[in-house]
């Protein structure tokens, strides 16, 4: 048995014995993720991403920890003027370091431990019905440890001007911890929200985060979703984000990859009914020795929804990057609309990407399109911006932000837009002088 396996069963048996229905999922859950075990690189999903590293780590549940200043939670999260703030330490809602939750007008905003208690037939309507532990080791080890994470729940017609901000933070307290936050978002017929998710580390100690947010959209609601990753240098972070459409719903997504040691960010989207709409936006920025994995699956089950993704990387060092996306059409789903696209960008000879685009198709009456690309700084540009006086390095990170600013510029939140320029020109060489000189 590995580190990795012995301390997760030991953190098991202290978890609370309750019984009723979360109790038995958490047992069926840690049952079958021991069957599953972690995944392997001779799993075709992880073909490209080894968990190895994880089996030798010993990982205990986090202590309690010391609480992040205000200061400290500003630096991480950025400002946002009017917005509805929830903080999570370790995977633990923290109400007291958050700006305030929300139960007003039947809409309820706060953490998924508590909502439980006071509303358990609200929460387990959807909880765990639709992130698939039986056929996702990961998942099935969030489920098992279902304790506490966001829980957001909009009833019908209600449409919230306030962004929802949901801000994780691992303390990492000199120890290896694991956290392991569930989140469920609920947005019931034609209602509307803006929903935020940020995991950033306080320390560059070993930790893992491993997060499942289950989304459900009842009939023409709408959710803008944007997850911005910034963990510690030696970190782990995988998480999954499931949605559930029903008709006529949308969703969109921007998620921004940057920090950890190993990341996996998978987007699942099923369009349950017909006539949905879903935006896929990623970008991802490895240096060193880091591995950032994105893996999207759009699986149009009924027909008239269309389905729009683009993920761009940008790798250097010895970094390595993934994309799998998988756009699948089954037989019923005619009227189809579907376009995929990876790009992604190599500044060093030791940098590797692995992308794999894929279209599925078993209808006839449908549009789609996929493609990828992988490429180097173009020498002409770069002989262009020298000849006008720019610096090597100074061309390069003008090129490379050119190449990145389109996702940038694709996030209509102006907050996070700020935030995430900021983060990326921050990865670039000399773009103080660039700024100067322009």
């Amino acid at each position: 048995m590995t580190n990795f396996a012995r301390s997760l069963r030991a953190s098991f048996k202290l978890l609370d014995e309750s019984g009723g229905r979360i109790g038995l999922l958490r047992q069926a859950a840690f049952a079958r993720f021991a069957e599953l075990g972690l995944p392997t690189t001779q799993d075709e999903d992880w073909k490209y991403t080894s968990l190895a590293p994880l089996t030798q780590i010993q990982f205990a549940p986090p202590a309690e920890a010391k609480l992040p200043t205000q200061e400290q939670l500003d630096r991480l999260a950025g400002h946002w003027d009017g917005a509805i703030r929830l903080v999570f330490v370790d995977g633990r809602y923290h109400p007291e370091l958050s700006s305030r939750g929300t139960s007003t007008c039947g809409a309820y905003i706060g953490g998924l431990g508590t909502a439980h208690a006071e509303r358990p037939e609200l929460v387990e309507r959807e909880l765990a019905r639709h992130a698939d532990y039986q056929r996702d080791a990961l998942t099935a080890l969030n489920t098992a440890f279902i304790e506490d994470g966001a829980f957001i729940h909009l009833p019908a017609g209600t449409v919230l001007q306030e962004t929802i901000h949901l801000l994780f933070v691992s303390s990492a307290p000199g120890s290896a911890t694991l956290s392991q936050p569930r989140n469920l978002i609920v947005l019931d017929a034609g209602s509307q929200a803006t929903v935020v998710e940020t995991y950033a580390g306080l320390s560059p100690e070993v930790y893992f985060t491993n997060a499942v947010t289950e989304i459900v959209l009842g009939d023409n609601a709408r959710l803008d979703h944007y997850k911005l990753q910034e963990e510690g240098a030696n970190a782990f972070h995988i998480a999954l984000t499931q949605v559930h459409h029903s008709r006529d719903s949308h969703f969109s997504s921007h998620s921004v990859a940057l920090g950890a040691a190993l990341a996996r960010n998978d987007v699942r989207a099923l369009f349950a009914t017909e006539g949905s709409e879903c935006t896929l936006n990623g970008l991802y920025m490895a240096t060193g020795k880091q591995h950032l994995d994105n893996r999207t699956l759009i699986d149009h089950q009924s027909p008239r929804c269309t389905s729009r993704e683009l993920y761009k990387g940008v790798l250097d060092g010895q970094s390595r990057g993934v994309f799998s996306g998988r756009v699948l059409v089954r037989h019923d789903a005619q009227k189809t609309d579907a376009s995929q696209t990876n790009k992604n960008l190599l500044l060093s000879d030791d940098a590797v990407v692995d992308t794999k685009p894929q279209l599925e198709i078993f209808a006839d009456d449908v549009k789609c399109a996929h493609g990828a690309a992988v490429g180097q700084l173009d020498e002409d540009a770069l002989f262009y911006l020298r000849s006008r006086g720019i610096g090597q390095e100074a061309a390069k990170s003008l090129l490379t932000y050119a190449f990145a600013s389109e996702m940038v510029n694709l996030i209509p939140l102006a907050p996070l837009r700020a935030r995430v320029r900021e983060l990326v020109t921050s990865r670039l060489p000399e773009w103080e002088k660039l700024k100067e000189v322009a």
